[in-house]
């Protein structure tokens, strides 16, 4: 039993070792109570806000009364009302609503004449659990609608999804994967360039190279960025090739999409490489990092299903535009005009970034 006292000693020794700096202690503690907080209010799938847009040709008293059981149930929130079918795209494309529901002309002629009577629902089904669930509330709620018509034939609901006509989870999944997992490599690699020269001692060599700072740093941010776009090239080719889920839009597109959305990737990353001290510490923050960021890019949940707090910090996130960018341009073939929101969320984020980064390595160079 004399081994006791050593072995005690040593794990007393360890737990000083780590609970003895500050900074540990804050980061043993702090990003867990963040993560338990991100994970409770944005890692949800319940379908809280629904937003919807309205084409009502009948504007008869039936189809009111389904339409007001369908704006009282209060998760469905209209969004725009409609006066003709080519209206219906707008906002579904643009992501203003999650569905369309278009009453025809004949609806209460039909009910009256004892003869069926379709609706159409139109989803946007780039989220397929999202759109999935918006469908089954609104089913239920024209269900309870027959129910106390008390009569027959029912109201027949007839779905289309757009983007993903079978509401398959891979086809909103995969495309997400082609900037996310790029983003992984990308910033551990842009972390870990400044933070290796301090530990292997090659830093201070840096100061007789006849690179300037800026170039030196343009030299660091390149091959992240070539290594991210390999790595979403990868990505893509496992998506269309070997998963089959087909592409609605250009290669230009979504590489120009890409290229923007791995500088702003390595921008952060090389932020954090310029702050961390060692291998150890940029490793440290990156992964402390890319959580928050994978659970508020709407790569898991809806970026509508949080509250508004949180939906506010994903406009700081840059894997928020690289995948609805990607999701937009892969799934419903959007093009350069349609990116807009997404293109300057992305370059406003690099122009922050990358100064940063290379005024934190002058101040360290100096």
């Amino acid at each position: 039993m004399d081994w006791i006292a050593p072995f005690v000693a040593l794990v007393r020794k360890e737990l000083l070792a780590v609970l003895k700096d500050p900074a540990n202690r804050l980061i043993l503690v702090v990003p867990v109570i963040l993560q338990s907080l991100l994970f409770g209010y944005a890692a949800t799938y319940d379908l809280a806000d629904a937003p919807y847009a309205l084409l009502d040709e009948s504007r008869s008293v039936s189809s009111a009364e389904l339409v007001a059981r369908l704006d009282g149930n209060g998760m469905f929130r209209r969004v725009a009302t409609l006066a003709s079918p080519a209206q219906i795209a707008g906002p579904v494309e643009h992501g203003d609503a999650l569905m369309v529901l278009h009453i025809p002309a004949d609806f209460e002629r039909r009910l009256l004449t004892g003869r069926a009577a379709p609706v159409q629902l139109i989803l946007d089904a780039r989220n397929s659990t999202t759109a999935g669930s918006a469908a089954a509330y609104a089913n239920a709620i024209v269900a309870a609608y027959d129910a106390e018509r008390g009569a027959r034939p029912p109201i027949d609901v007839v779905t289309r999804a757009w983007f993903n006509p079978n509401l398959e989870t891979r086809w909103n999944f995969m495309p997400a994967l082609i900037a996310s997992l790029s983003m992984i490599q990308v910033l551990l690699l842009a972390a870990l360039s400044v933070a290796r020269e301090r530990e292997q001692g090659t830093f201070d060599q840096l100061l007789v190279t006849p690179l300037s700072p800026l170039a030196i740093m343009a030299g660091k941010a390149l091959p992240p960025l070539l290594i991210g776009l390999v790595q979403s090239s990868i990505v893509l080719t496992v998506t269309r090739w070997w998963f089959d889920v087909p592409m609605a839009g250009s290669l230009a597109s979504l590489y120009g999409g890409l290229l923007l959305f791995i500088v702003a990737g390595v921008g952060v990353g090389l932020s954090i490489s310029a702050v961390a001290l060692d291998m150890q510490q940029a490793m440290l923050y990156t992964f402390v990092l890319l959580m928050p960021l994978m659970l508020l890019s709407g790569l898991m949940t809806p970026i509508r299903n949080m509250p508004d707090v949180l939906q506010v910090a994903t406009y700081a996130n840059p894997l928020r535009y690289g995948i609805d960018l990607v999701r937009r341009v892969y799934l419903e073939g959007a093009g350069v005009a349609a990116l807009a929101t997404d293109a300057i969320g992305l370059v406003l984020i690099a122009a922050a970034t990358m100064p940063a980064a290379a005024w934190l390595f002058r101040h360290r160079l100096a």
